[in-house]
């Protein structure tokens, strides 16, 4: 049964990947109109040239094709001569039909042709993103696009030659700004637009039967400015500007904004991608046709970009995102000579998570590409190119299938990226955000009349707020609260300090524990470890994690400002009894030794905490609310040396205190009870190991 089952997979795999060829290979004629993206209508009219243009719905309504779909001749609908009419014809629909303008006016090198000019024919992944450009401005919509790029496929290109048809077709004085990474690809953009309108037919810039004189150039250049041109008859200027140079791209009347390359944007003392942006897009009105399009090439996830394009796939963004798989692309296919066999193969491994080597893709990563999309024949393109690249990494960040991959940074992930992505199914704002304040900053003041001060620039983010009875306990239920302190410092240079609490309150019936809050900022490690004593009061007086490397073997990996826990934690502990101590050794009980005070992070920890996080997030078991937590995951790395750590340029100060705070869950706290007489007592009294991972 279970071989007949499997023949009835293959069968419909290859009937699938008929269907998927079919799309891929599909004819696209832009004279024609066939394969070109929008809403579109055949008109047949014997003297145009072809007779059967599939031409765009919006231009049904025009009363000459309404009087060529009647059967009226094209020389009464556009009197004169023959050829004449075929020009008017011409006119009018290049003011319609972007992938027709493009592909009679426009022209652009041919690659591996010695330099040779052909008309522009868009490729599929162009006409994809045209297709957006066109719906939202079919519908009325301003344009707002989000692209993250895929290898070299011409979506700039595109998008710029898109925002020269409307300056030259659509609107008259929409001007545009073009916005690079640097100075020398702001040249690029002015140089191509020049070469586009050095060949532009100079009739399409005048109404019918005016002359341009011979001697009058399409464009003028701006001045000393080699970052600028004006087209007089349309009455607009193109713009080319900066990052690097952010006053290049301030003021102006702009419609039409095109920021490249915005994933490599540095942010410095005073200029940010944001900042950028704000002052370019300004003054942009929310209206038909003008366009604001970011694009870049994926630089890692956390930072402007990659926020920017996760709103839009959230639709909380005015932004339509757009990413283009490898698959997608043309040529990025070969030959597969015993489909079936092949088909057979890819569902066979369809489980296998481990490869022999490390130059072939995972069983279960080759079924992955073709749930995605991919046809055969573009997985034997896949896994013959991947055997060029000695990591899974290297293979992605050139050739992403999906958008998540393209944003994942190269180096060795510890964290599957399937199940770190699928812990943003729970992440959500917060339901409060601001301060927790007190009768004082310090001691037995810092702890008492402790209220909530909602600020929506606070630093504490609340999803559930406590449940306590009137003592201040945890409504009844003992060992249901964790807080665990991931100490950074107080300057802008130094790692974060974040404070994480957890609810363990499902865990008493089989469910997992829940992230209810975070505090992150930068402050003194004295008012650190006081505010986190609040939160844990506050909490029905949870479990109060902090962690407390010594000098001697603290994380080197971790920046703070030199550590001070030892003065700190014993400051604290004889106000906030409910502290955690590490376990003390047989030896060290016979010796009388003091027991120490907060979670110790080293050579022998931090592997062990890491390795209990990466099973607990693999399983779900745990439900996160903030997604910054998330994008840590997907940049946190296992280095040549073996350590662990977060790429360059970014943090794993969130992902720290749920390492810590998940392994004191399911190893060292009760399951949470609902006993009077267990209530009052401090959960490491009770501390038991509950579960043994390793």
């Amino acid at each position: 049964m279970n071989f007949a089952f499997n023949l009835s997979m293959i069968d419909s795999i290859l009937e699938e990947n008929v269907r998927r060829r079919r799309l891929a290979t599909a004819p696209y004629d832009p004279v024609a109109g066939f394969g070109s993206p929008g809403t579109r209508f055949t008109l047949s009219c014997p003297e145009l040239d072809p007779p059967s243009q599939h031409i765009p719905e919006a231009m049904r309504q025009l009363p000459e094709v309404q009087s060529l779909l009647k059967g009226v001749a094209l020389t009464d609908v556009f009197p004169g001569s023959l050829e004449l009419a075929r020009f008017q014809w011409f006119r009018l629909r290049c003011a319609y039909d972007f992938p027709f303008w493009a592909y009679k006016t426009m022209t652009i090198k041919q690659k591996g042709g010695g330099g040779l000019e052909i008309p522009f024919l868009l490729n599929a992944p162009q006409r994809k993103l045209v297709g957006v450009f066109e719906s939202m401005r079919e519908e009325g919509l301003p344009i707002r696009v989000i692209l993250v790029k895929a290898r070299q496929w011409g979506g700039s290109t595109v998008t710029q030659l898109y925002m020269l048809w409307i300056q030259l077709m659509r609107r008259m004085g929409f001007n545009s700004l073009i916005v690079g990474h640097q100075g020398a690809s702001t040249e690029e953009v002015i140089e191509m637009a020049k070469r586009a309108l050095d060949g532009y037919p100079r009739q399409l810039l005048v109404e019918p039967g005016e002359e341009i004189p011979e001697k009058e150039k399409v464009y003028v250049s701006g001045g000393m400015s080699r970052s600028a041109i004006s087209i007089p008859r349309r009455n607009f200027r193109i713009k080319a500007g900066s990052a690097e140079r952010p006053d290049s791209s301030r003021g102006g009347d702009y419609a039409l904004v095109h920021l490249t390359e915005v994933g490599i944007w540095r942010k410095t003392q005073g200029k940010s991608p944001d900042d950028i942006i704000r002052a370019a897009t300004s003054g942009v009105l929310l209206q038909p046709e003008t366009m604001i399009v970011m694009e870049s090439t994926a630089n890692g996830v956390g930072n402007f970009f990659h926020k920017e394009y996760d709103a839009a796939c959230r639709g909380s963004s005015i932004y339509r995102p757009v990413f283009v798989a490898w698959h997608e692309i043309e040529q990025y296919a070969r030959e597969v000579p015993d489909l079936r066999a092949m088909a057979e193969r890819i569902y066979r491994e369809r489980d296998n998570t481990f490869s022999s080597d490390d130059r072939y893709a995972t069983g279960e990563y080759i079924w992955r590409l073709w749930e995605t999309g991919a046809s055969l024949e573009a997985i034997a393109w896949y896994e013959n190119t991947r055997s060029g690249y000695n990591n899974d990494d290297q293979m992605k960040s050139e050739y992403p299938s999906t958008d998540e991959e393209a944003f994942v940074n190269s180096g060795a992930h510890v964290f599957r990226r399937a199940a770190a992505i699928a812990l943003k199914k729970s992440c959500t704002p917060p339901v409060r955000t601001g301060e927790l304040v007190a009768d004082g900053d310090y001691g037995e003041a810092a702890l008492t009349g402790i209220e909530f001060e909602d600020n929506p620039k606070g630093a504490l983010k609340v999803w559930e707020m406590p449940e306590v009875d009137s003592d201040g306990y945890a409504a009844e239920v003992s060992d249901r609260y964790l807080v665990v302190v991931d100490v950074g410092g107080r300057s802008l240079k130094a790692d974060w300090s974040v404070i994480a609490v957890f609810d363990r309150l499902r865990m008493e019936t089989g469910g997992v524990p829940h992230v209810v809050a975070q505090w992150r900022g930068h402050c003194d490690m004295d008012l650190l470890a006081w505010l986190s004593a609040r939160i844990a009061k506050w909490y029905g007086e949870a479990l109060l994690v902090i962690e407390s490397n010594t000098l001697e073997t603290r994380d080197p990996e971790r920046f703070v400002d030199g550590d001070q826990s030892s003065f700190i934690l014993n400051q604290l502990r004889m106000t906030y009894r409910n502290l955690y101590a590490r376990r003390q050794s047989p030896e060290d009980i016979v010796q009388g030794k003091p027991r120490k005070f907060g979670f110790h992070t080293n050579i022998s920890t931090k592997p062990m905490i890491i390795s209990n996080l990466v099973r607990i997030v693999r399983e779900g078991l745990y439900v996160e609310r903030e997604e910054a937590c998330v994008d840590e995951y997907l940049t946190y790395c296992r280095r040549e040396n073996g350590s662990y750590g977060a790429v360059t340029g970014k943090h794993d100060d969130i992902l720290m205190t749920r390492a810590i705070g998940l392994h004191i869950c399911y190893n060292e706290m009760c399951t949470p009870c609902r006993s009077q007489s267990r209530r009052r007592e401090p959960a490491q009294l009770r501390a038991v190991i509950q579960m043994t991972i390793f």
